[in-house]
């Protein structure tokens, strides 16, 4: 007998590792694979209000933890990758989320700020890919990496993001090469494009006020909610996705049709 066509979306009995899960997008990407089924490790830098998710989503009768992290520090992901597989065996997931968006104009930016900005959103995600793909390939039973990028490598959003959108095309360009090396391990690796989001870290950006293009409005309706996000990210980590490997899904409310 054939499996209802909803189990291929289930991900019961796998552990998901976050990063910066308890806010934002973090926080409905984090939601939803407990939702489907998964263990979630919730890996941030804000460590109590990621224990605080943790709590609720337990209490809801799910699965989840936290465990601090600092993606500018590769001591601390190492550190962090070693506790997770510790406590809980290796991630079958990994979703490459956190990230920071401050706003500099390009002719006034600095070269301070352009190196933080690709620490976390670059650096970070090439060195959690580093170590729990290690981890995945020993264990010899595929996973998935799911990369959050930006949809402003489709075309222009607001000012003032020069190294924003430069690190995540090189958070993209890293998607294709894991895609590329772990292939042949059963390991897909993916990115989201998110278009604009309502979260806290969006509207609370420092820089000059957001002007451009994703100021008009949009074809679907209204900015995203966390959980459009989300659901992209659950396809791609569900063993629907199974032969799906290097390939980017825009969740952007139309914006890239205007």
């Amino acid at each position: 007998m054939s499996q209802p066509p909803l189990s291929a979306f289930s991900l019961a009995g796998k552990v998901a590792f976050v990063t910066g899960g308890a806010g934002g997008i973090g926080v409905g990407i984090v939601t939803m694979l407990a939702e489907a089924g998964a263990a979630v490790i919730i890996a941030d830098r804000e460590e109590a209000a990621a224990r605080a998710l943790a709590a609720s989503l337990n209490a809801a009768g799910h699965i989840a933890t936290a465990i601090a992290v600092d993606l500018a520090d590769e001591a601390s992901i190492v550190a962090a990758c070693a506790e997770a597989i510790a406590r809980f065996g290796t991630p079958w997931i990994l979703v490459n989320n956190a990230g920071i968006q401050d706003r500099a104009l390009l002719l006034e930016a600095s070269a301070a700020e352009w190196d933080r900005m690709n620490a976390v959103n670059a650096r970070g995600p090439f060195l959690l890919t580093r170590e729990l793909g290690k981890a995945m390939v020993e264990k010899g039973e595929g996973g998935r990496i799911v990369n959050i990028a930006t949809a402003g490598l489709r075309g222009s959003v607001v000012k003032g993001l020069a190294a924003y959108v430069g690190s995540k095309g090189s958070l993209l360009a890293l998607s294709g090469i894991s895609a590329y090396e772990l292939a042949e391990h059963g390991i897909t690796v993916n990115t989201v494009m998110p278009g604009a989001v309502a979260t806290p870290g969006a509207r609370n950006a420092k820089g000059p006020a957001p002007d451009g293009p994703a100021r008009r409005a949009l074809p679907l309706g209204p900015i995203c909610e966390p959980a459009d996000i989300a659901a992209a990210v659950t396809f791609f980590a569900s063993p629907a996705a199974r032969y799906v490997t290097n390939q980017v899904i825009a969740v952007d409310a139309g914006f890239s049709v205007t």
